[in-house]
């Protein structure tokens, strides 16, 4: 298992709700975004079920989460964030999505897409992956390949809007025990509690950081860190390939 120290030039989160990324990967966004790299996150639904108060909407608890996404993306140090506002709580990995996220990623063009993992149902002894995590990672992996490099699929996308097919180099799944690279966040894991605390309506009066600190710091056992993200990676263009694009001044897609 590697200890990660690879910054890509640009990378986009999808994820399904406003608060997924400050959980799971804000520490390594943080960590890339201070060396440089180019950062989006695709939001799919705006946690619009989220707020359970009396006499609480739909759409005040959509603005509420939204707005507590962008500060949180903020103190990351995140410019870009996109909102699909797809229904929460009935997130599906329909093929309107899978195109929505095709859309996105040839429209950004990331090195890396980093996502859930779609298969994981259950979560300990006390909680089930929501179905709007699975349904999210897996629309992404399955808009990440290959479908966004086909350049005959969803050609519409080129032909309306100009946005050409486009390979990603590297996918990251956020995952517990699967992980084959952990990346260094003890410089940036201040920056991941405080996005958390963004997302008020969630967090209340519970600060989170010893439960952010236990985790990563569980991540970052046996290994030359004190916390650590965990991710299983897959490479879907070698490193050789990239460096050859590089070279020739083009890139994949």
């Amino acid at each position: 298992m590697a200890n990660n120290i690879y910054i890509p030039e640009s990378a986009m989160v999808v994820v399904a709700h406003p608060d997924d990324i400050e959980f799971s990967c804000a520490g390594t966004m943080a960590r890339w975004v201070r060396a440089g790299t180019r950062v989006c996150y695709v939001l799919c639904t705006s946690g619009d079920v989220g707020i359970a108060e009396e006499g609480m909407t739909r759409e005040r608890a959509a603005q509420i989460r939204e707005e507590e996404a962008r500060k949180a993306a903020e103190i990351t140090g995140v410019k870009e964030i996109v909102f699909l506002r797809e229904p929460d709580g009935m997130l599906t990995a329909t093929l309107e999505l899978r195109k929505k996220l095709v859309r996105e990623i040839r429209r950004f063009r990331p090195e890396v897409l980093v996502t859930g993992d779609p298969t994981v149902v259950w979560s300990g002894e006390g909680y089930i992956n929501h179905p709007d995590h699975r349904a999210a990672a897996l629309a992404a992996v399955e808009a990440a390949f290959p479908a966004a490099g086909q350049p005959n699929l969803f050609e519409e996308i080129e032909r309306e809007e100009g946005f050409k097919a486009h390979k990603l180099r590297k996918v990251y799944i956020t995952t517990w025990g699967e992980a084959n690279v952990f990346v260094n966040i003890d410089e940036t894991i201040d920056v991941k509690i405080e996005a958390l605390r963004a997302h008020k309506s969630q967090v209340r009066d519970w600060d989170p950081a010893e439960m952010i600190k236990q985790w990563a710091g569980e991540h970052a056992k046996g290994k030359e860190m004190t916390y650590a993200e965990g991710y299983r990676v897959v490479t879907l263009v070698s490193d050789e390939d990239w460096a050859k694009y590089r070279n020739n001044g083009s890139r994949p897609g």
